[in-house]
């Protein structure tokens, strides 16, 4: 390669100079994600009495949502299919698909294509599985045919969010810090 064509790092520590765009949205930033928040019972939405998602970025206007998701239960989970690609983490405990033979353990990172339908399975011995995950689009939970059942989205996300805030005392407006 052409040494000049190499890019050279801008090693001047100033900050842009100029405005950012009129329209942008603002950044989101959660302290302590990793550590503070996975201990906080409080902010932790339930979705069952096993289940339960912390959300980190409800993108309305995109159509997906960054959540943690804890589950405090083995066996199945659910059956659901993709409509877009997901993204997963695995913060604590392992978890599996039935349809697939590998196993998601803590520091696992997994990726799930669209359309894929498939089975969450949390083993036994796991007394709680926390997993990141980027989600676009939304899941269809199934039967074992393939029939619907019921789905999520980012839009049922906010709404679960909104209802446990303001059961919880701090306020339906509470989502709208996760909200873009």
């Amino acid at each position: 390669m052409n040494e000049a064509n190499i890019r050279k790092p801008d090693e001047q520590a100033i900050a842009y100079q100029h405005a950012q765009p009129a329209d942008m949205v603002a950044d989101i930033v959660h302290p302590g994600v990793l550590d503070k928040w996975l201990e906080d019972d409080h902010l932790w939405v339930p979705t069952t009495k096993t289940v339960s998602f912390k959300p980190l970025l409800l993108n309305a206007s995109q159509g997906y949502y960054v959540n943690l998701l804890r589950v405090r239960q083995t066996g199945v989970l659910s059956r659901h299919r993709h409509t877009g690609p997901v993204h997963a983490m695995v913060l604590r405990g392992r978890w599996y698909y039935l349809e697939h033979d590998w196993i998601a353990e803590q520091g696992s990172y997994a990726h799930e294509p669209a359309g894929e339908t498939h089975t969450l399975y949390v083993p036994e011995g796991v007394d709680e599985m926390i997993t990141w995950f980027h989600v676009t689009g939304g899941y269809t939970y199934v039967d074992p045919q393939g029939v619907a059942l019921g789905y999520e989205d980012v839009f049922t996300k906010i709404d679960a969010a909104r209802k446990h805030y303001e059961s919880i005392g701090l306020g339906a407006d509470y989502v709208k810090r996760f909200i873009r």
